[in-house]
């Protein structure tokens, strides 16, 4: 063996690599297993040890801090740690309505509504999706006047064409997500999640957030964090007293509308009038006052049918800020807040608010925003309004100037940070810029300038009002503070999002995935546990099977393992449950260049030869096969990293550097070992008697019966197609858009109780699996609010969720959930189907140019489709019939592209031997079919071993490796099986029907 010594020497420094890189996961464990013994089970208590240890030396050898080790520690993914996994899609809707100054133009907006339809099932670029709209509804149109506005005249001209006018959005949606990014990482970093991660997907309009550890009770504060734009804006307010007889007035509009619409039958009907009746409003709101206010009992509106009669000012909608004075008249409670509405009838008040009649009478320099916080649910609260119900107040806010806006924009915020008001309550404070300041000044100047009616000015942030306190006097300085009833967490987000800047476009969650740290550990029990057995049955199977030899293997998959885990810890790969699949299946994989290696000894030890020159030739005669078949491998595991997301990064991730670290193991380390065993003088056996035999001489007519096969894998197909037509598959919600939620009960649960009580709630047909067979476990999928990116319908479908399971009367707990937009869905759909057409045809390419004969390609090409069809007609035909989840989702996908890999790896070592034999063993007057069948019969043991030490492995990790991944490694199972049956009885037959006068 060449370069002996350089070998040695790579393999020691590697080793010292990764040692050093692993050591810091060690460090980091040592540590929070030294928090936890101090914190007993108090989560408060151990993050405030790890706080005050972050900065301080925890590994004495390097002098590295705790914070170091942290940061380059084999970071765990969220299926293993629990947290939150999202993709935010920036609104380029939004971004392009703004750009063009909000545009009232009939063909702009009819083309964004165009575009935004169409997105969710294209991948065409958002911007081009519009210009094309536009110039569809409007062929002769121009953009250019639309988009050049006062901000924009440097770089669109007004006679610009529709050309120059899609390169300018486009690089505008384009500078805007680079900005969101940035402005979206800035808030993550300052929320202290330990190794977050987020990657802006290339050539699109969305960004992948990964968030380990973080609890469900934050959840809802992270999607706020995330989805805020960061609008500040400050607003002069009008006084209650200048409104309400307003409300009065719309309220009367809304009732003449409601009796007009129960009295539609009478042939003629008088409308109210839309002027103010002054003397209705104050009976109305006398009534209101005293009935809901001052007394608490609200049986006078009750009876007289509010929905009509009073449609906006009623118990049920929205109360007025007003009380009932002594002298028996109603007074209007001072300041800007004019009303209160539940949390849930918010929208409905907007809907009235909404209305062309009353937006008549609403002046134009009014409007009415919602506080950002409900009130809260406290003693003083029930007194006043009679119940327990949340309410939200309701703020009149004056637009000053001639376009409507603030008095002052939240871009001259230099600073914030959270502090604590005069009474300790927790308050943000925020520091202007020097024209800020200036201008603060003068509005709290003016505001406090008539002492006997002082204003308030309302902060606002993306159009919720956070406080809007009296000014009392002129500030200075450029100081000021947002306080309310917010908590420590509130007011460290407001500072954060106030500090990080406003994003550029609105940004949403349309993909969202949330595991719980029980589960999480659970999948990491599962994934120890698959990973050891599985290595236990490579590991006995080869050293029963290959004698002494096998111990060799045996010693270089562990080398394997150990170099594997300390190169993805050295690049900062995040490991996964699939990717703990891909280190399973990267075991078996492993043996196979060994199995190759071994079989050809074994030849090589048949013709007489010695061990050591047996040893020499077999490693030299397997060289091309294995590298021929790690290669088709590799390109499989690059092509499912290309069009991977989420987990699925992490199982490709995992198999390309297992390919890498298994050829320098299989080849050179295992060498090295011969070479010491030989230089030692060591016995070396390859077989035992009862192994040494098997397969040998075996002669089965494959070529002769391969139109058998031909029929099996044809009827095979065809039921497999009739299935998918009538049946259809069973698809993840990552398919077909839609939220999931994985529900463990304390008891037993009837799945048809659960789905009834579910439909009933959401009003929408419910999906409800078992899922898992230790635990009372079901999977729940439903369309509800799926189409919803609004901050609160997150909140709503889980709520709704909650709902219905309590008519199940069975304790349970959302261990995991996951939500998926249609767009994204589709996203998905279309790269799966790319991601597995690019790998038979990249595939069929390397065939092509590793062995110059099309036949060879072709043979391969047909039997890689041949085994996704088998798949997926078995996915289809057993669905609802086997005893656990066959969805097809992205997880499929990955095991279709590594069945690809492993079936095309099998292939390989045949058509490397049916070309040795073609070249070397047979003369040209010899029948193609004989030398093909030979070829095939001389490679049957090493075909059969490596596919059962892979069906072990895979077995291991479908039994033991968890619900998760559950359809994972049986796909991978049964792929694997009709892998191997392809690159025996379809591959090399194809080519002896396409090549017999071309082959020799």
């Amino acid at each position: 063996m060449q370069s002996k010594g350089v070998i040695k020497f790579f393999a020691i420094v590697l080793a010292i690599v990764c040692l050093y890189q692993l050591s810091f996961t060690w460090v980091a464990q040592h540590v929070e297993n030294n928090a936890r013994n101090y914190a007993k089970g108090n989560p408060a208590k151990e993050r405030s040890y790890l706080d005050s240890i972050a900065t301080q030396p925890v590994y004495p050898l390097f002098n590295h801090t705790y914070q170091y080790c942290k940061d380059k520690e084999l970071a765990l993914g969220l299926d293993l740690k629990g947290g939150m996994n999202v993709t935010m899609q920036i609104s380029l809707a939004e971004l392009v309505k703004s750009l063009s100054d909000n545009s009232t133009d009939p063909a702009f907006n009819q083309a964004l509504s165009a575009a935004e339809t169409e997105s969710k099932n294209s991948q065409t670029d958002y911007i081009t999706l519009f210009v094309n709209a536009f110039e569809k509804i409007n062929p002769n149109g121009k953009l250019a006047p639309i988009f050049s506005t006062k901000e924009s005249q440097s770089r669109i001209k007004f006679d610009a064409s529709n050309n120059d006018v899609k390169r300018y959005l486009q690089d505008e949606s384009k500078s805007a997500v680079d900005r969101s990014f940035n402005i979206l990482r800035n808030r993550i970093d300052k929320f202290g999640v330990t190794a977050p991660n987020i990657q802006l997907q290339s050539g699109s309009n969305r960004i992948l957030i990964e968030l380990p550890g973080i609890s469900e009770a934050n959840t809802d504060r992270v999607r706020k964090l995330l989805q805020g734009s960061a609008k500040l804006e400050f607003y002069e307010t009008f006084d209650n007293s200048e409104i309400v007889n307003l409300l009065a007035n719309i309220n009367n509009i809304l009732a003449a509308k409601a009796k007009l619409a129960t009295n539609a039958k009478k042939d003629t009907v008088k409308t109210a009038s839309a002027k103010t009746d002054t003397s209705a409003n104050s009976s109305l709101l006398n009534k209101v006052a005293k009935s809901k206010l001052a007394d608490t009992s609200s049986k006078s509106l009750q009876n007289n049918n509010p929905a009509v009669n009073s449609p906006l000012l009623n118990q049920n909608m929205l109360r007025p800020n007003v009380y009932a004075s002594q002298n028996g008249g109603i007074q209007a409670v001072p300041g800007p807040v004019v009303g209160y509405a539940a949390v849930g009838d918010t929208a409905k008040v907007n809907k009235l608010l909404a209305s062309a009649d009353v937006k008549a009478v609403i002046p134009q320099n009014l409007r009415f925003l919602w506080g950002e916080k409900a009130m809260p649910l406290n003693e003083n609260n029930n007194q006043r309004f009679g119940d327990k119900i949340q309410r939200i107040e309701l703020y009149a806010i004056k637009l000053s100037g001639a376009e409507g806006g603030p008095v002052l924009a939240g871009d001259v915020i230099a600073d914030a940070r959270n502090d604590y008001d005069q009474k300790g309550s927790p308050e943000v404070q925020m520091t202007m810029n020097t024209d800020g300041a200036a201008k603060w000044r003068a509005v709290t100047a003016a505001a406090a300038a008539d002492a006997n009616n002082k204003k308030a000015i309302a902060i606002v942030l993306d159009d919720n009002v956070y406080s809007a306190p009296t000014v009392q006097n002129e500030i200075s300085g450029g100081v000021s503070s947002i306080s309310g009833s917010f908590t420590i967490d509130d007011t460290k987000d407001l500072a954060n999002v106030l500090k990080a800047g406003r994003l550029p476009a609105p940004a949403r969650i349309v993909e969202e995935a949330i595991v719980g740290p029980s589960l999480g550990q659970e999948a990491i029990s599962a994934g120890l546990i698959s990973c050891v057995v599985g290595l236990l049955v490579v590991l006995v199977f080869m050293i029963v099977y290959y004698n002494r030899a096998g111990t060799v293997a045996v010693v270089a998959v562990f080398i394997n393992v150990f170099f594997l885990f300390g190169v993805l810890a050295s690049l900062g790969a995040v490991l996964t449950l699939p990717g703990i699949a891909g280190i399973v299946l990267t075991l078996g994989v492993a043996v196979d260049a060994n199995v190759l290696i071994y079989e050809r000894v074994r030849e090589e030890l048949s013709h007489g030869k010695s061990v050591r020159i047996a040893v020499a030739d077999g490693f030299k005669h397997a060289m091309p096969s294995i590298l021929d078949s790690n290669i088709t491998t590799f390109l499989t595991g690059i092509i499912l990293y290309v069009f991977g997301s989420g987990p699925i990064l992490g199982f490709a991730t995992t198999l390309l550097i297992g390919i890498i670290t298994s050829l320098f193991c299989s080849l050179l380390i295992s060498r090295l070992i011969f070479d010491w065993m030989l230089e030692k003088g060591w016995d070396i056996k390859f077989s035992y008697p009862w192994s040494s035999h098997t397969f040998k001489n075996a002669h089965y007519a494959f070529v002769k019966n391969r139109f058998k096969f031909y029929i099996f894998s044809g009827l095979f197909i065809l039921a497999g197609l009739i299935s998918i037509i009538t049946r259809g598959f069973s698809l993840g919600v990552d398919f077909k858009g839609g939220r999931t939620y994985v529900v463990r009960f304390e008891k037993p649960v009837d799945a048809q109780q659960v789905r009834e009580a579910l439909d009933k709630t959401y009003k929408l047909t419910t999906e409800v699996k078992t899922f898992g067979t230790t635990n009372p476990q079901l999977r729940i999928t439903t369309a509800y609010l799926v189409d919803d990116n609004s901050p609160t319908a997150d909140i709503k479908a889980e709520s709704k969720l909650k709902q219905g399971l309590k008519l199940v009367n069975n304790p349970s707990q959302i261990m995991s959930q996951q939500k998926v937009g249609p767009t994204v869905a589709n996203d998905i759909k279309t790269s799966a189907v790319y991601s597995v057409i690019f790998a038979i045809l990249v595939i069929a390419l390397y065939i092509l140019i590793r062995f110059r004969k099309w036949q060879f390609s072709l043979g391969a090409l047909i039997a890689t489709a041949h085994d996704a069809l088998l798949v997926l007609s078995f996915f289809s035909l057993f669905n609802g019939i086997l005893p656990f989840s066959l969805d097809i989702d992205q997880a499929f996908i990955a095991a279709i592209l590594t069945v690809i890999g492993y079936s095309i790896n099998d292939t390989v070592v045949v058509f490397d031997r049916i070309r040795e034999f073609l070249g070397l063993h047979h003369s040209a007057t010899d029948k193609p079919e004989e030398v093909i069948n030979d070829a095939i019969n001389s490679t049957l043991s090493r075909t059969i071993i490596t596919a059962l030490t892979v069906i072990f492995v895979l077995i291991v990790l479908f039994i033991f490796g968890g619900e998760v991944i559950r359809g994972f490694s049986f796909a991978l199972l049964i792929g694997v099986c009709f892998g191997t049956y392809s690159s025996i009885c379809v591959a090399t037959p194809v080519i002896v029907d396409f090549g017999k006068k071309n082959l020799n």
